[in-house]
């Protein structure tokens, strides 16, 4: 099938290259407006045209594409709410302050170790009305428990914008949530917040209700937390209160996908449902009322397990399959997939940038796409053979697409996927069977003993096989480096061969061959690039000095005992050197005298020990040091002052102020992140 003809695939291509252009080149509302409306008007005086002579035209293709292109940037510029006027980053706030909120919380996220965090709306701010979305954190207390979803609060709190990573290479948190339109966070605690006695009752408020109704029936019943916070990832989609070595042993089996409510959960329900509304005629009232039916209980699931974007992306996707299914409408597989990607696009364009979102479509499309090749190299006779040969040629068909993209996100492989994958989705579908009707008959206050406690033996089960599979470490491939030009190389091969395998010809040959070339010549250019890098980095840690001095690939470390005997436990460091291609080549104690590219470097440390002579290029100040700045300017005339994050804030404050009365740059990594130099 050739996939590239149908012109949805076009159509969908430059919508998403359009969001891809507002993403990266952030134009205004009428940067973006005047060429849509002027391509619009293209196509229509192209479509007039066509229509008048009846005959085709290259134009009317052309400027379909370019409106579709233009749609998708004007549909990613009308979604950043920062634009208006009224929004809490148009208010000029700062983090020195504090401020009252008016907020209503919309979502519950998984706390950290010192605080309980909730997806907030702001309403007002110091009483002046304001929106935006806004990440609460408030100090764990024992004074408050969760707060209800649709709760009206008043926050008097500190603000922080979304900030850049401190460290180089680690993951950025900062444009994670602004992907989700959160630019900011609130910091408070319990003592400084009123919960109003009004609650915003959406179906988000709801299904919340349902949810904590469902678990606190089950709790009463002494189901396991352990078990009992699988159950409610599997079935409900909330990860919050699931424990870091279960999510951690997943990851390592290749299995985390399980503990996201994707298109297997949502296929399974689409099955149970149909399976038990077979006894419905297949009339033409009894279809439409199946239809019916199955809809209802596909978006109730969405709506009940959070509609997370891979929610929203597997309901939608399963809506047009049923659709077809039940019109009795040959269904194309390409096509479904492609209009439940616009249609969530179309009112959330920035799904497109949500890890999710992405392995969960490349995934899919290589299920439909490349498993019938694979499935077709041999084909059992017995029927149990089959179903597990189609459980291999799925599994492989998915991490064949998503690995590339996987190793560069997360730069790790689970090498035994195809195996806990053969042992646990058999199983699996079993357990959402069971899960489906213990969750059911709890939301109506029902729980059947026998049925709950098999529920939770195979949930132990189900643990216990994941933990067994995760504790061959051998066959986790970690710490693979993978930056994006690699990748793209990576699925430029991967097309190439695939269409090769479908049909070969020399052609297609020559192509494949081309493809290998291009990914040898950008791990080539990678590596040149590498070895041709040299840099001296500050890192941002606080209470300990960390620095290192690359050249190429090697990488000399300095820093004290503690950081330097925990090197291997050390993810910042990791980060670094896997997102760089590089090694760590040397351990060093620090010192107080550094040279880099013909730059004289000092370290002031606590001691606070210096010579007159010394006169170095860049002044690095660590570990608060009693230090009087002017009198060392006197005899020092440094081009930068870098203080780290093991300084007290109040020494910094004044060190900042004596460099800005003295017209030296000054660089906090506690404040801008790390310092490079190169």
């Amino acid at each position: 099938m050739k996939v590239l003809q149908f012109p949805l695939v076009k159509v969908t291509l430059s919508f998403v290259l359009g969001i891809i252009f507002s993403h990266l080149i952030k134009p205004s509302y009428k940067t973006i407006l005047i060429p849509l409306l002027s391509s619009f008007l293209l196509l229509i005086i192209s479509y007039l045209i066509i229509s008048k002579n009846q005959k085709t035209s290259i134009y009317f293709g052309l400027f379909t594409l370019l409106t579709s292109f233009f749609i998708g940037g004007f549909t990613l510029v009308s979604n950043i709410q920062p634009s208006n006027p009224n929004h809490y980053l148009q208010k000029n706030l700062d983090s020195e302050n504090k401020y009252s909120f008016e907020v209503i919380i919309s979502e519950k996220l998984k706390n950290t170790l010192n605080n309980d965090r909730y997806i907030a709306k702001v309403m007002a701010i110091n009483e002046e009305k304001s929106y935006g979305k806004i990440i609460l954190n408030i100090k764990k207390s024992n004074a408050l428990s969760n707060i209800e979803l649709g709760s009206y609060l008043k926050v008097n709190g500190t603000f922080y914008k979304n900030r850049n990573p401190f460290n180089p290479d680690q993951f950025d948190y900062g444009k994670y949530l602004e992907n989700q339109q959160i630019y900011a966070q609130i910091y408070t605690d319990v003592s400084k917040i009123m919960i109003g006695s009004k609650v915003e009752k959406s179906l988000n408020y709801y299904a919340s209700k349902l949810r904590n109704k469902i678990i606190h029936k089950l709790e009463k019943n002494n189901f396991n937390k352990r078990e009992l916070s699988v159950v409610i990832a599997l079935i409900l989609g909330q990860q919050q209160d699931i424990s870091k070595d279960i999510v951690r042993d997943y990851q390592y089996a290749g299995a985390v996908h399980v503990l996201s409510v994707s298109g297997l959960h949502v296929g399974f329900i689409l099955i149970f449902v149909n399976f038990l509304l077979k006894p419905i005629s297949n009339s033409k009232k009894g279809l439409t009322l199946k239809l019916i039916i199955v809809l209802i209980s596909l978006w109730s699931f969405g709506i009940l397990a959070g509609l997370a974007p891979s929610v929203v992306r597997s309901v939608t996707m399963f809506s047009f399959v049923a659709i077809g299914m039940f019109l009795r409408r040959s269904i194309n597989i390409y096509h479904t997939l492609l209009v439940s990607a616009l249609l969530i696009l179309l009112f959330q364009p920035s799904f497109l940038f949500d890890i999710g979102f992405q392995l969960s479509y490349i995934a899919l499309f290589f299920i439909v796409w490349f498993q019938p090749l694979l499935a077709s190299i041999w084909t059992p006779k017995n029927k149990i053979a089959n179903y597990f040969w189609e459980i291999i040629t799925v599994s492989f068909a998915a991490q064949i697409g998503a690995f590339p993209i996987s190793i560069y996100y997360f730069h790790q492989f689970p090498g035994l996927f195809f195996i806990t994958n053969l042992i646990i989705l058999p199983f699996l579908s079993f357990i959402l069977a069971l899960g489906v009707v213990v969750i059911v008959l709890a939301a109506f206050d029902i729980v059947l003993f026998p049925i709950m406690k098999l529920l939770e033996c195979s949930i132990w089960l189900l643990n216990k096989i994941i933990a067994w599979v995760a504790s061959f470490e051998d066959f986790i491939l970690k710490d693979i480096p993978l930056n994006s030009y690699v990748m793209l190389s990576w699925y430029l091969v991967i097309f190439a061969i695939i269409i090769y395998l479908k049909k070969p010809n020399f052609k297609k040959l020559a192509i494949g061959l081309i493809a290998i070339i291009v990914l040898q010549t950008s791990y080539f250019y990678a590596n040149y690039s590498n070895q041709n890098t040299s840099e001296f980095i500050v890192f941002t840690r606080k209470k300990n000095t960390l620095i290192t001095e690359r050249k190429g690939n090697d990488v000399t470390l300095f820093a004290n005992d503690s950081i330097l005997n925990t090197t291997n436990d050390n993810l910042v460091l990791r980060s670094y050197l896997v997102a760089n291609y590089c090694k760590l080549n040397e351990k060093r104690e620090l010192s107080n005298l550094y040279y880099f590219k013909n730059k004289k470097i000092f370290l002031m440390d606590s001691t606070a020990c210096y010579s007159e002579e010394i006169k170095p290029d860049i002044l690095i100040i660590t570990q608060s040091p009693k230090l009087n700045l002017e009198r060392l300017f006197q005899m020092w005339k440094p081009k930068q002052v870098v203080v780290d994050a093991s300084n007290f804030k109040s020494y910094v404050k004044i060190w900042e102020a004596t460099c800005r009365k003295e017209k030296i740059p000054f660089h906090d990594t506690s404040e801008k992140g790390f310092y490079r130099l190169r």
